[in-house]
């Protein structure tokens, strides 16, 4: 039970092209969007659908196969865990990110 502890599976269509970084010594991070989207009918009988947005990053291995596989539109399933990290901006101010941070990706679709 301890790996299902933080652990996180989604399936959706990828909102922009990967923003890919290189540092010394060739570690890759991938960051981008995936839009998860739900539908359910209103109390008037009237289909409703939500999109929800998650911000995502990968890194090493999972990074670049995003980087040569996954593109904006891309339909893909991805696991990972949740993240929550702080940081100060360019004002000073603190601001607060929550992402998944993904271990395995999968591509689905054509």
């Amino acid at each position: 039970m301890s790996t299902l502890r933080n652990k996180v599976q989604l399936i959706g269509h990828v909102g922009n092209d990967p923003e890919i970084k290189t540092f010394d010594g060739g570690k890759k991070l991938a960051n981008f969007t995936l839009a998860t989207n739900e539908s359910y009918k209103n109390d008037k009988g009237e289909k409703v659908e939500e999109t929800q947005w998650h911000k995502l990053v990968a890194w090493g291995k999972t990074a670049e196969i995003i980087e040569k596989y996954v593109t904006k539109g891309k339909e893909i399933a991805v696991e990972g865990k949740l993240t929550h990290r702080s940081y100060d901006d360019k004002n000073g101010e603190k601001r607060y990110v929550t992402e998944v941070v993904v271990n395995e990706v999968m591509l689905l679709g054509k």
